[in-house]
């Protein structure tokens, strides 16, 4: 186990270099679903590497992914690598930082470790059950259980300006509320205690390593209709402190 950590720690480490080498040249964006909904040839690439790496590791590995025809594939027999090449391609390209590099590993089915890769901060928090929850080599204690009174929510904007599931109420109980626009910093935000919640629309790449480190803190999330995660397709996710989920899932009703 702690192999496979060394491996994928070194793996992001890699990509992360490689993603801020990118820097230095004119990067090729490109339109998915809309203007707000980009890929770039970085993407592209960073994925291209990770699976290259997983396939050394482990030929038999399943890959789910973002980009290129790797969006589809069971979780649930033999391992799986869950790879978001860059979660937040919004930022990479406009702001050049607040975005992630975010690897999950599931085994028939059950998240075995997770790590999201905050690349401009040099900052990877990862996790398993027989490590606990680390920022690089530091562990990090378990969050408080925050009401959604006492602290931040991460939300999606379009989600919170649309008042769906009640997210302006959510907002209006919560000390206030941040739109980052990267899943990852937000999941990061609530493992190192600093965001009491995250509302949005994800894909499986998108939760996934976070959901790991969510259970091993024994965080709560799920969907906003409180189902456990399909793993397929885009749903509507929420995670937070046990007592800002009970909360704000009585919120949604």
């Amino acid at each position: 186990m702690q192999n496979l950590v060394t491996e994928v720690i070194g793996w992001l480490e890699e990509a992360g270099e490689k993603i801020k080498e990118s820097f230095k040249s004119e990067i090729e964006v490109a339109e998915k679903t809309s203007a707000k909904d980009l890929v770039t040839n970085i993407d592209k690439q960073t994925q291209q590497f990770l699976i290259s790496k997983v396939n050394a590791y482990n030929p038999q590995a399943k890959i789910l992914a973002e980009e290129e025809g790797y969006n589809q594939q069971d979780i649930s027999q033999g391992q799986v690598f869950i790879i978001d090449p860059i979660d937040g391609t919004l930022n990479f390209v406009l702001e050049k930082e607040n975005f992630c590099i975010m690897l999950a590993v599931f085994e028939e089915g059950v998240g075995k470790y997770g790590f999201i890769y905050d690349v401009m901060k040099k900052e990877i928090y990862w996790g398993s059950k027989q490590f606990g929850v680390y920022c690089n080599d530091r562990k990090l204690p378990q969050p408080k259980d925050l009401l959604l009174s006492e602290g931040l929510i991460g939300m999606n904007a379009y989600m919170h300006g649309n008042n769906l599931f009640n997210t302006l109420a959510i907002g209006e109980e919560s000390k206030g509320i941040r739109c980052s626009g990267c899943a990852g910093i937000e999941l990061i935000g609530i493992l190192k205690g600093t965001r009491n919640g995250y509302i949005s629309n994800l894909s499986p790449w998108d939760y996934a390593a976070g959901s790991v480190m969510l259970d091993i803190f024994n965080f709560p999330y799920s969907g906003v209709n409180g189902k456990k995660l399909a793993f397929e397709g885009r749903e509507y996710f929420f995670a937070g402190t046990p007592q800002t989920y009970q909360r704000v899932m009585t919120l949604i009703k």
